[in-house]
């Protein structure tokens, strides 16, 4: 009797395992036989999405061709319950039991299959289960210092508040967003272009969590004690990351929304989100070797979007004071903007994650506001939270404002005049990256870029106490200033920092007669002479 029980207790056990249905991701081997076509786009692309490609040069490769519709059929009628197809991985999530699986690998056309993560969630349920997030809240009556900090309210004067602009946001929830006033200006005026919930297969995004909340309101919160950084522009809300737990189906989901915001014309992708060590399933963790750029499947599908022509900007990571330390997936992808965090005097944070990267470049690229970020919270109120998450959207708002004041610009034009731009440009480390990113300096960037003179004096003659100088290329090394009178007598000498933030540089000569002078610049290997005149 008793080994008639066992027999039995093992057989329920292993019918159990083999009716537990768990999500999977099918990898295709080909896109054989798909009716799309690359002279068609418009097939699959929004013609918001192939003007942006034709404005970079981008050609349509077969990457962007949808998967095949027959091959994901055949995968159903295995039994298996299909969802999100993914055209940069070319395959298809499904949920299976173990049998089904197998049915599912035996098809001609399946390269392979990889678990993503447990059990049934995909048809409409609501995530109930909150993680503790790693932010802190206290009372913030305005925005206005984190906003100076990198030039918006300068981007903001010179008439640039993310008109036009389409940007993409990937996060774990919008509470109190739809209800809020802060908010209500994305409604009143039609700017909420879309929303899609990846983990519960739903629109549904205004629940599950309010980290999405305070992130998105760093950008488009409006009211008359806040000020978002691009609060006029279209938004596309996308909830991604399941907090109840942590398996690899948040990097696809990752990557289902990447590919729909593509497809939508999106300019510009925030994401302050990032997986390291923290997987519920020890065996989805990476290494620090790992961090190379190409081997995490969130760096991948952040890199595929850059190639499409859209900005990404990325949380760099928490893992400042713990044993990780590094960044961040998707943080180490080549040409991201990843984002670390300083206080309000410029400190580097301590929790903020740090570089380089596993091949060795500089990480983070910038940093902005992350500790003590003024925020809207779920009520609607004003509050502060801390985390490179924070800082993510703030660099996301100015390079949504550049992109509207420069709208030639390539998305990687974009991005390489934040980096260069820059406090730090000149010597970058793996604290600060490149340092802190401003409106003004990367005007004055973009305006060197289209000027042949390494050194330009100027205004000439001079009406009042200063004359500007101004250096192709700024350092942070000394530039060498000497004034001399027509009888060749030094009557001014002086060493001056320029940089881009500064340049062109406002050299006082309130302490000299009206007169005839010549002004000798010396920055680098570049010297110029300028005759001038004070008036």
């Amino acid at each position: 009797m008793l080994r008639s029980k066992l027999i039995l207790a093992f057989f329920l056990i292993s019918f159990a395992a083999q009716s537990q249905v768990n999500r999977y991701f099918v990898f295709f081997k080909d896109k054989t036989g798909t009716p799309f076509t690359l002279s068609n786009p418009t097939q699959f692309l929004s013609s918001k999405s192939i003007e942006r490609r034709q404005k970079q040069n981008i050609n349509l490769i077969e990457e962007d061709l949808p998967v095949n519709p027959t091959y994901v059929s055949q995968v159903k009628s295995t039994g298996a319950k299909t969802f999100f197809p993914s055209k940069w991985f070319n395959g298809v999530l499904i949920e299976a039991t173990a049998s089904t699986l197998t049915s599912v690998n035996a098809l001609p056309f399946v390269s392979r299959t990889e678990f993503v993560a447990p059990g049934s969630k995909l048809l409409g349920g609501r995530v109930s289960k909150i993680k503790k997030q790693k932010n802190s809240s206290a009372d913030q009556p305005v925005n206005k210092s984190q906003l100076q900090q990198i030039g918006i309210d300068k981007m903001h004067g010179a008439g640039y508040r993310g008109e036009g602009i389409s940007i993409a946001i990937f996060d774990s929830g919008y509470t109190g967003v739809n209800i809020t006033s802060p908010f209500a200006e994305l409604f009143t005026e039609n700017r909420v272009k879309q929303t899609f919930n990846f983990v519960t297969n739903t629109a549904s995004v205004y629940s599950s969590d309010d980290h999405g909340t305070e992130v998105l309101s760093v950008m488009a919160a409006h009211s008359s004690t806040y000020t978002g950084g691009v609060y006029k522009a279209n938004y596309f809300l996308y909830l991604t990351e399941d907090i109840s737990s942590e398996y690899r189906i948040e990097e696809y989901n990752w990557t289902f929304a990447a590919e729909r915001a593509d497809s939508a014309g999106v300019d510009v992708i925030n994401s302050s989100l990032g997986y390291n060590t923290e997987f519920d399933d020890p065996i989805m963790d990476y290494q620090l070797s790992d961090l190379d750029g190409k081997t995490a499947i969130i760096t991948k599908a952040a890199r595929k979007a850059i190639e499409k022509g859209m900005v990404v900007v990325c949380s760099a990571g928490n893992e400042g004071n713990n044993s990780w330390k590094l960044v961040t997936p998707p943080a180490d992808a080549v040409g991201i903007l990843a984002i670390g965090s300083i206080n309000s005097v410029g400190s580097l944070s301590s929790f903020s994650s740090k570089g380089p990267t596993a091949d060795g470049r500089i990480k983070p690229d910038v940093v902005a506001l992350g500790s003590g970020t003024s925020v809207i919270k779920q009520s609607g109120s004003l509050g502060t939270a801390s985390g490179t998450s924070l800082a993510s959207p703030l660099v996301a708002s100015l390079a949504a404002g550049v992109w509207q004041a420069y709208p030639i610009l390539s998305a990687h034009d974009v991005y390489e005049a934040i980096v260069l731009s820059a406090t730090l440009a000149a010597s970058p480390n793996n604290q600060f990256g490149f340092g802190i990113p401003h409106f003004q300096a990367i005007e004055n960037y973009l305006k060197s870029l289209s000027e042949n003179q390494e050194i330009a004096i100027f205004p000439n003659p001079v009406s009042g106490d200063s004359f500007k100088i101004k250096v192709k290329e700024p350092t942070d090394e000394l530039v060498q200033v000497a004034i001399y009178d027509t009888r060749g007598s030094r009557v001014a000498e002086s060493q001056v920092k320029i940089n881009w933030l500064n340049n062109p540089f406002e050299y006082d000569i309130s302490l000299l007669k009206p007169g005839i002078y010549f002004v000798q610049v010396t920055s680098g290997k570049a010297s110029t002479t300028a005759r001038i005149a004070k008036l």
